[in-house]
């Protein structure tokens, strides 16, 4: 069953290439629409079952595995939650999956195939943090929206959203200045002079309160 379930995402995987050039991540062909060219710093399908912890840090103890060649992550032990509510950091206990990719450039394209899965009666939104809390990219139902520097500036857009319970290729670009976000395949050209990777080299995923985040490949680039 497992082989079986790895190969239908291989072939989908095959035909989403073949119908997106912006998707056809691992090939040396692959087209920045900010950089002239790219430099491929990191790739995993997640097929060799161990998490490569040169380039991943999972955070606030939240429960990561690999699982039919797909990184999945979940909430904290309740141990470990009731012990950091009662603590001077409750903000930190676990209570949704956090992880972090390390060692992303300073100009980077990251391509992803990632789901954010939580029950109706969950609040709150998944998010990705380009650098931690300085470009937080939080998806509701009706916008996108960009944070720079949690109260620096604030975009939001009516697209493209990102939709629970379901898969997603993204797309992300990052250069000085412009963020280019791809979900699907639609996208949207974010700028600031606030956008600003120096210093940083993280990537944070953060899903929803007792929900879960689920990574199927990604691909990660240094822009030039």
């Amino acid at each position: 069953m497992k082989t079986h379930s790895r190969l239908a995402r291989l072939a989908v995987l095959a035909l989403t290439v073949a119908l997106h050039p912006l998707l056809h991540a691992a090939s040396p062909e692959y087209r920045s629409e900010l950089f002239q060219s790219t430099k491929l710093v990191y790739e995993d399908t997640f097929d060799g079952g161990k998490l490569n912890n040169e380039f991943w840090e999972v955070r606030q103890n939240t429960t990561w595995a690999i699982k039919d060649g797909v990184l999945t992550g979940s909430p904290s032990a309740k141990e470990f939650q009731e012990k950091k509510k009662a603590s001077a950091d409750p903000s930190h206990a676990g209570l949704k999956p956090v992880i972090w990719l390390k060692k992303v450039p300073e100009n980077f394209v990251c391509a992803l195939r990632v789901r954010y899965d939580a029950k109706a009666y969950q609040k709150g939104f998944p998010l990705f943090d380009l650098g931690h809390h300085i470009h937080t990219l939080a998806f509701s139902e009706k916008a996108t929206t960009l944070t720079i520097k949690k109260n620096v500036e604030t975009l939001p857009v009516p697209q493209p959203l990102f939709a629970l319970n379901q898969w997603h290729d993204v797309v992300i670009e990052l250069k000085k200045g412009v963020i280019l976000l791809s979900i699907d395949g639609k996208k949207h050209r974010f700028e600031s002079r606030h956008i600003d990777m120096a210093g940083q080299a993280q990537i944070d995923f953060k899903a929803v309160d007792f929900g879960t985040c689920q990574i199927d490949r990604i691909q990660l680039w240094e822009g030039r």
